[in-house]
This record gives structure tokens, sequence and C-alpha cells, in this order.
């Protein structure tokens, strides 16, 4: 493992722990400069390739689904842990699927299912977008089914 502080390439692990991401994270001292470092490991696995609406295709990527789950969870009461966890949760579930390619209203259904039981109005954000709910008859009909829950 490289330092970041000298870019050394010799580190000695002081510690290892389960990392509550699905990684190992582990605690480094570099044997260079004396620095000591966190590194996280998560082992890769293939994702599917996203088939869009318009049959385009495009490579999964983890970052793209954190800014929209962030983003319809802004200013609400959700950790950043719970981000986390909920987009581990979809990109697994998508990984457990074994297809090669999978449409993107799986992903989105998938982001949806875990939004409304972690909070209901980032569930209500992310539908507005997600659904196409352009008007307030569409938005209210949403709201609705999710009160009868």
């Amino acid at each position: 493992m490289r330092c970041p502080y000298c870019h050394n390439n010799n580190s000695k692990v002081l510690d290892t722990t389960h990392d509550s991401h699905g990684g190992i994270r582990r605690r480094r001292e570099c044997l260079a400069c004396g620095q000591r470092f966190s590194s996280l490991e998560r082992s890769i696995m293939a994702t599917p390739l996203i088939v869009k609406l318009d049959g385009s295709r495009e490579e999964f990527d983890r970052e793209k689904l954190a800014r929209g789950v962030r983003l319809s969870c802004a200013k609400r009461p959700v950790s950043a842990a719970d981000i986390e966890r909920l987009i581990g949760t979809v990109e697994a579930d998508l990984q457990k699927m074994g297809k090669s390619e999978i449409s993107s209203r799986v992903v989105g259904d998938l982001v949806m299912s875990c939004l409304k039981e972690l909070d209901q109005i980032a569930y209500i954000r992310y539908a507005t977008v997600y659904l196409r709910l352009d008007d307030l008859q569409s938005l209210r009909s949403e709201i609705d089914h999710l009160l009868e829950l």
C-alpha cells in the first residue's frame, strides 16, 4: 500500500477491522516516514450494464447513484452511513441477479424500495424525478399511496 504522505510502497498493518460498508479497514504505518493512515479494502464484483430507457447501455456507476440518493436525502435526518448502506444494498442486489444487463427501471425500483423504508420524504423527492411526477395530482396520488401503507 502506497503511503499518502511520502508515496513509499512499504507499510505495515497495525490493526484490521471489518467495516460496516462491507469492506476491511486497515490501520497502517509507513516504514519510511512513520506516518499512520487507514485504507479500506472492498472486493470488486462485476456489476451489470445498465440499459437505459432509450436503449443505450452504460456501466453501473456507484457515484452517480450516490449523488441521486444524497440529493433526495438532502436536509433530512439520514446519516451518510445509512446512504452508503442503501447504495451497497442496491449494488449487492444487482450483483446477486447474475445478469450481464439490467434495465435502469430495476435499479430505480430497488432504490425506491430502500428509500421508502429509510425516509419517506426522501422517497417522495426521488419518486418525483424517477416516476416523472410532473403535476400535483400524480404527486398527491403517490403520497396517498404511501400513507395507506
